[in-house]
């Protein structure tokens, strides 16, 4: 009868060992779907970024180009000159 008793102690720990798995499994697949949902919001959100960044980008660009300061002219050089010519005297 003894061989009975090991048998049952067997399948009780076979069944514990199997509900522990199936647990862990539940539970990594919970990870998972936590983690992916994490990845949508983060790729909505970089694709978002990337977006304001272009239209800032062309908000920059825009504002140098109607601004004296960055225009590539000759008259740093013609200041540079005339400065020059006002130390020498």
């Amino acid at each position: 009868m003894s061989s009975d008793g090991d048998s049952d102690m067997e399948n009780q720990a076979e069944l514990e060992e199997k509900t522990r798995l199936i647990n862990q499994v539940l539970e990594l697949q919970h990870t998972l779907e936590d983690l992916s949902s994490r990845v949508d919001a983060v790729k909505e959100e970089n694709l978002k970024l990337k977006s304001e960044n272009q239209v800032l980008g062309q908000y920059i660009e825009n504002l140098m180009s109607a601004s004296s300061v960055f225009q590539t002219t000759d008259t740093k050089s013609k200041r540079k000159g005339s400065k020059d010519a006002r130390m020498d005297k």
